[in-house]
């Protein structure tokens, strides 16, 4: 019998995690002050829709990886599963309060299953410096794409370094370091891996 693939999902899964991201970012850094409900319903629905698509993808990296790297892999692959778990409910835990607001809630409260990103961020960038030391290991992966995930991975922890320490979201370099990661960096590293993931090995 042969063995189901997972490439077939995950390459269209790492490209729909790019565009989740970006637009997620765009509502982030250009949140709409005529609307900040809506622009925060949008952004959670988004964020929620990134973590899904983001563990298809990743699914589909290890299951590449899986021969090379062995269990290094599936290290890999269990702290990106936990990062897009916590995006994932992270995004709905904004969505039902943009939705339905408690009202008594402060602003400024961390969200209590992702404090100040710790998975979104920290976690997932974990995952994507991992992996993509693996994948530098791995001959039938561009090696620049390698270098483009230390990169991802190194603003996404900076990210929740910064929104754990700084703790204001519009602070200027909490922005700028997002803007680059959000519009630039991740979404590129994503759409990348989607176009390698659709080659068969």
């Amino acid at each position: 019998m042969k063995t189901l693939g997972y490439r077939h999902t995950a390459y269209p899964s790492a490209w729909l995690a790019a565009a989740a991201g970006f637009l997620y970012s765009a509502t982030f850094v250009f949140a709409p002050r005529p609307a900040p409900a809506l622009a925060a319903g949008l952004s959670a629905a988004l964020l929620l829709l990134g973590g899904i698509f983001s563990a298809s993808a990743l699914l589909g990296l290890h299951e590449r990886l899986l021969t090379s790297a062995g269990r290094y892999a599936t290290w890999a692959l269990i702290f990106g599963l936990a990062g897009a778990f916590s995006a994932t409910l992270h995004g709905g835990y904004d969505l039902a309060n943009a939705i339905n607001s408690p009202g008594q809630t402060p602003a400024d409260l961390p969200s209590a299953v992702d404090p100040r990103g710790l998975g979104t961020f920290g976690l997932a960038g974990i995952a994507i410096l991992a992996f993509a030391y693996l994948m530098g290991r791995e001959a039938s992966f561009p090696l620049n794409l390698s270098y483009l995930g230390f990169i991802s991975g190194a603003l996404l922890i900076v990210i929740y370094l910064a929104r754990l320490i700084i703790l204001n979201a519009s602070n200027p370099f909490v922005l700028a370091v997002a803007a680059l990661e959000g519009f630039a960096v991740n979404p590129a590293w994503y759409v990348w891996l989607g176009l390698t993931l659709r080659r068969s090995t």
